[in-house]
């Protein structure tokens, strides 16, 4: 049986994090499942989780007056979902819904975000890990809009 910590220390977020910092994360960390169709959270709720996707796919829509809900990004094991658990106003900006069966591990983001200020090092090492990802988002988002268009011209 593989423990917690040890589900953590595979997952590509945190694989090579300080040993203490893994095991201070740990203690805000549960697993959790999602059924195909099920919210996982919803644009403009409280944001006060933070998820690493083990298996499945959750898709990140938003919503467009003129078109309904339009699926904007597609996550599946091994990726991060949610940072704004880290920014206030801790607020989600996207809907998340797990597209098929998903197993996460969970974390408390308000527990996360006490243990970040009792323990710098932490903080600092887990904004680097969110802005990188965020950063990989934006150049993704760059490129379908180039793509988008470049074809509609």
């Amino acid at each position: 049986m593989r423990t917690l910590e040890g589900v953590l220390a595979k997952h590509p977020f945190f694989g090579d994090l300080d040993p203490r910092h893994l095991e201070t994360a740990v203690g805000c960390a549960s697993n959790v499942r999602f059924n195909a169709g099920d919210f996982i959270f919803r644009q403009g709720e409280e944001a006060n989780h933070f998820y690493l996707i083990r298996e499945g796919k959750v898709s990140l829509d938003v919503f467009a007056p003129s078109r309904g809900s339009l699926t904007i990004q597609t996550l599946t094991g091994g990726d991060i979902l949610g940072w704004s658990w880290l920014i206030p106003p801790y607020k989600s900006m996207l809907d998340a819904r797990a597209a098929e069966t998903t197993l996460a591990i969970v974390l408390d983001g308000k527990c996360l975000r006490d243990k970040c200020e009792t323990d710098h090092e932490l903080g600092y090492e887990l904004l680097k890990r969110v802005t990188r990802v965020l950063g990989q988002g934006l150049d993704a988002a760059r490129v379908r809009l180039v793509d988008i268009y470049s074809s509609s011209t």
